[in-house]
């Protein structure tokens, strides 16, 4: 909104084109000489006095108070929509152009909301192209324009940034950013269904990658319990397809791909073609833990197909650390090393945790093949990688596995310190997020690790 001063002439020059009184103009709710005060710029006037204004003015109560057609707005938030839709296509690059197109004139307009919206679509193209530093610039960027405004508000940037502290290996970070705002919603009278449903959906990724199973569960049961009063049906698609993982690392399989199905119903009905590509992704996961190496790699291979082709680096990677384990425990080694062999030249952009599945698929198969030395490297290269991001439960398979390979090796005092290592990161069987799932242990190393 304008200062008084600009306002007050704006209503004068309106009114005196209309060749209306200030008696005219004031009646039957104001008085003549409130006009007047307005006019001259002495008093601030309500909403409710400057939309009874524009009313009478025939004009909008947008244009009364900032000087700019309301038409505007409008146009740019519709231009907003199709950039959205851009990005949902699969179209990374060519949305960003369009979102930093009316950034800048949302900027010149002085439009706060539609800044916000096209900061948010950016932060999402990076996230898409793996540019995390530069999508947690925007998402923060979105936060302060919005700093004023009440924490539901705040959501989906936090949500944004927390992301992007997860997909570069930031575990405990992510779930700090979550679990705060979730916890201020909750105490402050604002739990606003739908934002709480978005960082209920969130946060179970991390708990997950930590091993903080019961949390994740609980998360999962607090998202479905809201799940009716969300109006946004992709909001709901992402919360089914978050929900699938708490029910695979329950050993619930069949609850887990229902899921995923409704997910991937809602996304093939919108035309959200990025998240239809993780809907494989996730069903891909799903198929090969369950032992259906052949579906899953249909699976993957279609999430890895549409998502290199929306350009999506970050995500495409992700999804070839995955499908390199199913072509592994299919025996078709070289092929799973050409992945994992490309996907470590991107260097550390794709995050610790699946740059440490890498090195430990690699170290898998080099233990296969009877080479000792460099399966070990890669196994200590993936342990560095996921102790710096936290990750519990890759973290307690991958000491049992290093272990084990000392052990075998005769360098017993070096496999206990691996092992011991490893019980500082207890996971229950089943719960690593890449590869497949550890043998049944028993007694106190099935106890949940909590963060």
């Amino acid at each position: 909104m304008d200062e008084p001063a600009q306002i007050g002439r704006r209503v004068q020059r309106m009114r005196t084109e209309l060749g209306l009184t200030q008696r005219k103009l004031a009646e039957p709710a104001y008085t003549p000489a409130y006009i007047s005060t307005l006019e001259s710029g002495r008093v601030r006037p309500s909403e409710a006095a400057l939309r009874f204004l524009a009313g009478r003015l025939g004009t909008s109560y947008e244009e009364l108070t900032t000087g700019r057609p309301a038409h505007l707005a409008t146009e740019l938030r519709l231009a907003l929509t199709d950039a959205q839709q851009t990005l949902a296509a699969g179209a990374a690059e060519e949305a960003a152009v369009r979102f930093r197109h009316l950034l800048a004139e949302a900027e010149q307009l002085g439009l706060i909301d539609e800044r916000v919206g096209a900061l948010l679509g950016l932060g999402d193209c990076a996230l898409e192209s793996g540019a995390l530093p530069e999508a947690i610039g925007h998402f923060e960027a979105a936060e302060r324009l919005l700093a004023d405004e009440p924490l539901p508000r705040r959501a989906r940037p936090i949500r944004g940034r927390a992301v992007a502290h997860l997909l570069a290996g930031e575990l405990r970070y992510a779930c700090y950013l979550l679990e705060s705002t979730i916890e201020e919603l909750s105490t402050s009278g604002l739990a606003d269904p739908e934002a709480l449903v978005l960082l209920y959906a969130a946060v179970i990724g991390p708990y997950i990658d930590m091993g903080a199973h019961a949390r994740a569960a609980h998360a999962a049961e607090l998202a479905l319990s809201l799940a009716p009063q969300v109006s946004d049906p992709a909001l709901v698609a992402g919360m089914h397809r978050q929900v699938a993982r708490t029910f695979l690392t329950e050993g619930r399989v069949a609850d887990a791909d229902a899921s995923l199905a409704k997910a991937q119903a809602i996304y093939g009905q919108l035309q959200l073609r990025t998240d239809l590509a993780h809907c494989h992704w996730m069903r891909g996961y799903v198929q090969a833990q369950n032992g259906e190496l052949e579906a899953a790699e249909r699976e993957l291979r279609t999430a890895r197909g549409m998502l290199s082709a929306g350009r999506a680096v970050l995500y495409t990677a992700q999804v070839e650390v995955e499908l390199a384990d199913v072509l592994r425990r299919l025996g078709r080694y070289g092929e799973a090393a050409g992945l994992l062999s490309a996907l470590l030249e991107l260097g550390d952009s794709h995050g610790a945790v699946h740059a440490g599945g890498a090195h430990r698929l690699l170290g898998l198969m080099a233990q296969e093949r009877g080479e000792t030395e460099a399966a070990e490297e890669h196994y200590v290269q993936a342990l560095a990688l996921l102790e710096r991001s936290g990750a519990s439960g890759d973290l307690a398979d991958l000491c049992r596995l290093l272990g084990d390979l000392l052990r075998r090796a005769g360098r017993t005092e070096a496999a206990l310190d691996a092992y011991r290592t490893g019980l500082g990161h207890r996971a229950p069987p089943g719960t690593t997020t890449l590869g497949p799932a550890p043998a049944a242990r028993t007694g106190h190393e099935n106890r949940i690790h909590r963060i």
